[in-house]
């Protein structure tokens, strides 16, 4: 089984219609805890998955998704104010 690892995405879109289709595939793949921003725990094979999928809505001009992957370490000192620390779900659906 291969190891997932950690990632914030974040992203900016100028369309509505394109922001829904971005959320939807965010979607697919991990938590949504802030307008815009998700939390995912995926693969390598999942990630260049996810990004192939997010090329073929975003308009490369005007939007921007980016990732921010987390470190074991850096995911253990997150601090959250309000509702509960990142975890790993215990089963995957894809």
């Amino acid at each position: 089984m291969s190891e997932t690892k950690f990632y914030i995405v974040a992203y900016d879109m100028s369309s509505d219609k394109r922001r829904n289709k971005v959320h939807k595939i965010l979607s697919g793949f991990g938590q949504w805890t802030q307008f815009s921003l998700f939390e995912l725990f995926i693969t390598d094979k999942e990630l260049v998955l996810l990004q192939n999928k997010l090329e073929k809505v975003l308009n490369a001009e005007k939007d921007s998704v980016r990732f921010y992957p987390l470190c074991a370490a850096c995911l253990k000192q997150v601090e959250t104010v309000g509702s509960d620390l990142p975890k790993e779900p215990k089963a995957f659906i894809t």
